[in-house]
């Protein structure tokens, strides 16, 4: 076992601790929020106008795993750490992932309008920050990492373990809702992104071999064709600058249409089928980023053969550093390879979101405490499920819920879920909405089983907002 490895595949293995997602079956069709719109755009939102306190109308964060949690790794049960670490690197398999989402509002707003009195139409706009990353675990990497290749001969390692792309992009957006009859409703979104930062490198294949050569030498072979695009990054890397206030300046350029651009648009439908039987479904981020600005692509594409009497990939000394240990083997790989650099424009795609679900009304409440102006007819109680799907490079990402809402009394709502998904099986959410006045705050939370030991939870979410909600829509 390479020693010297430990440490980078320590990093590697806490990033999948931190693995976020982009299921939000919490929000959704959660209509006392006005930020529910944004996941389906044909959600009905049951006011005059609003408007998001800003950078606090919207916050969302998300923490999990597909493969492990941190207990597995640093658990006090007296099992050395390098017997956990290397039975982890062994169990992971190359389609566990870890990925980072987050998503700021910046501001947000939107009102109600239509001919006569009757106002049956919804427009909402605002911007927001978002940053997606998703970085496959790379088996074979790792374990030649860990091992070393002197204990594999003969041994195919497989390069296209290699997968991850990440951006941090701006969105600024435009949505209407409109009904198209008396059961169906039709929400269509406008967006531009800006892209601050972007690095892609999904289209790796390649292997590598250790064999026995001739006169007890070892003939190390390498297929490569490794590729990695990136955009937003050089100019700040080779900035002559070390002011932070240079490279604020630059990123809110960027955020306002000074990076790089796309387009793209969200759709949604919503059916009621009956007064207590609603069908909902919406597409959401079908768009592109086109990369034409602040280029810098790496690739790799040929063939090399290495013979030595020792192994590529050697063992660390006793005095050697993990540092000094990869300063050599970075040494020898620039003395092989030839790495491209250029400067072509690229597009990249936005993670498409599937999101569709079932409702069904019930429990009505008393005419006295009935609000005669809601348009669920004023039942309490609501039960469904949903089904939620994300496109990622490699396998989509799916999520089943079921879900229950009930308003407890008027302006105090809760939501809870149960879902299924990659990272749990027993996945338990609760939101609140609660309006106090204009003012109204969510939060939502899921995962909560694994609130009593966060360290053996493989995921966790949070969600929470302040808006100012004005009038509601009288039919």
């Amino acid at each position: 076992m390479i020693k010297g490895s430990i440490p980078l595949m320590v990093v590697t293995l806490l990033l999948s601790i931190f693995a976020f997602g982009q299921n939000k079956q919490l929000l959704f069709g959660f209509k006392d929020i006005p930020q529910s719109v944004m996941i389906n755009p044909s959600t009905t939102l049951d006011n005059d106008w609003y408007v998001g306190f800003p950078l606090l109308s919207h916050i969302h964060a998300n923490v999990g795993s597909s493969g492990m949690s941190a207990f597995d790794l640093f658990a006090d049960d007296g099992t050395d750490f390098n017997t956990k670490l290397q039975h982890l690197v062994s169990r992971l398999e190359d389609n566990d992932f870890y990925t980072v989402t987050q998503q700021l509002d910046i501001f947000s707003g939107g009102f109600a309008f239509g001919s006569g009195v009757k106002k049956d139409r919804y427009l909402t706009f605002g911007m927001y920050l978002e940053t997606d990353v998703i970085a496959y675990y790379p088996k074979d990497y790792a374990i030649l990492a860990f091992e070393g290749n002197a204990p594999h001969l003969n041994r195919y390692f497989d390069l296209s373990d290699l997968n991850a792309q990440g951006e941090v992009v701006s969105v600024f957006h435009v949505g209407v809702t409109k009904p198209i009859n008396k059961k169906l409703t039709f929400g269509a979104r406008a967006k531009i992104y800006s892209s601050l930062f972007n690095v892609r490198s999904t289209n790796n294949s390649g292997s590598f071999i250790t064999e026995e050569g001739q006169n007890n030498f070892l003939r190390h072979t390498f297929d490569l064709d490794l590729s990695v695009n990136t955009s937003g990054i050089k100019s700040l890397v080779d900035a002559e600058t070390s002011e932070v206030s240079d490279y604020i300046r630059t990123l809110r350029n960027r955020m306002f249409f000074g990076g790089n651009l796309g387009l793209g648009i969200d759709l949604g439908l919503t059916y009621e089928a009956s007064d207590r039987l609603t069908y909902e479904a919406s597409l959401v981020d079908i768009g592109f980023i086109r990369h034409t600005k602040d280029i810098q692509n790496y690739s790799i594409n040929d063939t090399y053969v290495y013979e030595g009497i020792n192994p590529f990939f050697p063992e660390i000394t006793d005095d050697q550093s993990a540092e000094e240990y990869w300063n050599i083997v970075a040494n020898k790989f620039e003395e092989l390879f030839e790495v491209d650099t250029t400067h072509t424009k690229y597009t990249t795609w936005r993670p498409l979101k599937i999101n569709a679900a079932i409702r069904y009304k019930f429990g009505k409440k008393s005419t006295e405490d009935c609000d005669c102006f809601s348009k669920d007819g004023g039942y309490s109680s609501m039960i469904g499920g949903q089904l939620y799907v994300i496109g990622r490079p490699k396998l989509p990402q799916l999520g089943l819920t079921a879900f229950y809402y009930r308003r407890l009394f008027q302006g105090l709502n809760v939501k809870a879920t149960y879902t299924i998904d990659t990272f749990s099986a027993k996945n338990i959410g609760f939101g609140l909405s609660t309006n106090i006045g204009a003012l109204q705050m969510f939060v939502l939370a899921d995962n909560l089983l694994e609130y009593q030991n966060l360290a053996k939870a493989r995921s966790a979410s949070f969600q929470l907002g302040v808006n100012f909600i004005f009038g509601r829509n009288k039919e």
